[in-house]
């Protein structure tokens, strides 16, 4: 049982990761959204990383841990409904000083997913959810971004969930 419930934790920790990938695609590259969501679910992209060997100087497609395709798919949709809403909440609650346009896309993107599944995923707890966007932020930056994101969505997380 503990070993299903941990694959199915990576594969939903897969799937947000994934979702910001996407929400970037999709924002930047003005790709359709059914053609990106089609593309990570076959995966043809964002589920591959290449190893390469230094002693046969060969390279290798590895898979990265399999996602949870149907909340990928759920999240991605979700985001891309409701995108003017989220920047508009994200909007509220970054200081006057500091707004989304400022912050690069890939930090838009984990944002917008990350105010998403907070106002729409209420099955999942909150510093659960805290904690898988803060450890994505450390995915893609090694700086204060990672605390930023903790700071902001705690703050939301207390207006959204009380």
């Amino acid at each position: 049982m503990t070993k299903f419930v941990s694959r199915k934790i990576r594969r939903k920790s897969g799937a947000r990761l994934a979702a910001v990938q996407a929400t970037y695609m999709i924002a930047y590259g003005q790709l359709p959204v059914d053609e990106v969501i089609k593309d990570f679910t076959e995966g043809k992209v964002g589920r591959y990383v290449i190893e390469e060997d230094s002693v046969t100087e060969s390279e290798e497609l590895i898979e990265l841990s399999p996602i949870d395709k149907e909340y990928f798919e759920h999240l991605v949709r979700g985001v891309h409904a409701k995108k003017q809403d989220l920047e508009k909440s994200l909007s509220h609650y970054l200081k006057s000083d500091w707004t989304l346009d400022r912050m690069d896309g890939t930090m838009q993107a984990l944002l917008l997913c990350a105010v998403y599944e907070l106002s729409n995923t209420l099955d999942v707890d909150t510093k659960v959810l805290i904690q898988e966007y803060v450890d994505l932020a450390y995915a893609f930056y090694s700086k204060n971004e990672p605390k930023m994101v903790n700071a902001l969505l705690d703050q939301i997380a207390h207006a959204i969930r009380g």
